[in-house]
């Protein structure tokens, strides 16, 4: 090509004249030579990086324990947001379609929280992250509650399941709130409700008499609960219990016998002596409520004072309102025969002991043929209503809030 260069040249005047045309054909040809040259790129498009902002913000004090968490992002998405406590524990919650983080359970008051969050841009080149701490607020006016069974508790197939409240819950949507806190695991499930009892009481039964063997764990997630406007649950509880073998008891007003089954099998029969007239025992289904060997019985307590004021041994309790089954050796010509107690199922010393300690808490005890009947709430009286009346008590399943 250099020889052909030369040969295209010309002197003129002293002056080196170089071909035009032959110039535009090198720089032509060059540009379609080969194909080795790239073909000119498209500046990149700048992605922005996400934004992201918490509500609570860092350092917010006075949180109530109820309220979720805002997550607002813009130019990404959320990738990773966790909740802690200041000893590192996590809380369990989940991220609504709203961009509101909300925990399980209520958060607790009075405690400090950590919340960690990072986005990311939607072609993951931009991230972000993002940190607040805050405190719940300490309440003014607080739920304490209580729970029956006793936590490692053995009972009876009968035994309800209790939660005791300190101040009364008589809105629907608070009762619902309450029971929704409320979870019961089983080892054999079968099915069962929560039902009020009172506004300070609701009761968990099953539909039918629990399982022999049955291991139950109830927890009670009130921390951090609110009941109407500025009530809280500050304290969660946890109870687990088993069920032992199937205790049913049987005591026939009639044939002044009590019929003692185990398992189905009957494994003792006890002459009794029941409610005088004008002092009836009750009839129904009871459970055993509590045991004590020795209990001062008064009659003041059911409404007859000075009539009787002794200690009695071997007493097992049937009803909040004073009838139980106990020792009586003063009235042990009439047991098997005929009627003279006050109320309560008297038995000689001999089988009160035994069945004091064969009776487990929970046990259903079944009283026939008497004038006077059970009424529901003498006592935890689960039984003494059809499963459909149980479950008309449930603000879960009457509520509109539910």
């Amino acid at each position: 090509m250099s020889g052909e260069l030369e040969a295209s040249t010309m002197r003129n005047g002293g002056t080196i004249l170089v071909s035009t045309f032959t110039v535009v054909l090198l720089v032509t040809a060059g540009c379609t030579s080969g194909g080795s040259s790239s073909p000119p790129q498209r500046p990149q498009a700048h992605v922005p990086p996400p934004q992201l902002s918490l509500t609570p913000a860092d350092g917010t004090k006075k949180v109530p324990p109820d309220t979720g968490i805002g997550v607002r992002v813009t130019d990404g998405k959320v990738t990773e947001l966790t909740v802690a406590d200041a000893k590192g524990r996590e809380v369990s919650g989940s991220l609504g379609a709203d961009g509101t983080w909300r925990p399980r359970w209520p958060l607790k008051p009075a405690t400090a929280y950590t919340v960690n969050a990072r986005a990311t841009s939607p072609d993951g080149t931009q991230v972000i992250t993002k940190r607040a701490a805050f405190t719940t607020l300490k309440p003014q006016r607080v739920l304490e509650s209580g729970m029956a069974p006793l936590d490692g508790e053995k009972v009876g197939i009968g035994m309800p399941i209790q939660l005791l409240l300190s101040k009364p819950v008589t809105e629907q949507k608070d009762r619902a709130a309450v029971e929704r806190s409320l979870t019961v695991q089983m080892s054999k499930p079968v099915e069962g409700t929560w039902s009020w009892v009172s506004d300070r009481e609701v009761q968990f039964r099953p539909r039918e008499y629990w399982p022999t063997g049955e291991k139950v764990t109830v927890v009670a997630h009130l921390a951090g609960l609110r009941i109407g406007r500025n009530l809280w649950g500050t304290k969660d509880r946890t109870v687990t219990f088993t069920v032992g073998p199937e205790h049913i008891t049987t005591i026939h007003n009639k044939t002044h016998r009590a019929v003692v089954r185990k398992n189905g099998e009957v494994v003792r029969t006890i002459p009794v002596s029941l409610g005088k007239p004008g002092y009836e025992s009750y009839s129904g289904t009871m459970i055993a409520q509590e045991k004590a060997a020795d209990f001062l019985m008064d009659s003041a307590t059911v409404g007859i004072p000075g009539e009787y004021l002794h200690h009695t041994k071997w007493n097992v309790r049937m009803t909040y309102s004073g009838m139980f089954f106990h020792a009586a050796p003063w009235s042990t010509s009439a047991q098997g025969n005929r009627n003279v107690s006050h109320g309560c199922v008297n038995a000689s010393t001999s089988n009160a002991r035994w069945f004091y300690n064969f009776t487990q808490r929970g046990d259903i005890i079944k009283v026939t043929g008497t004038s006077r009947k059970l009424r529901f709430g003498n006592g935890p009286t689960p039984w003494t209503k059809s499963w459909e009346e149980w479950l008309a008590g449930s603000a879960l399943r009457t509520s509109t809030d539910a």
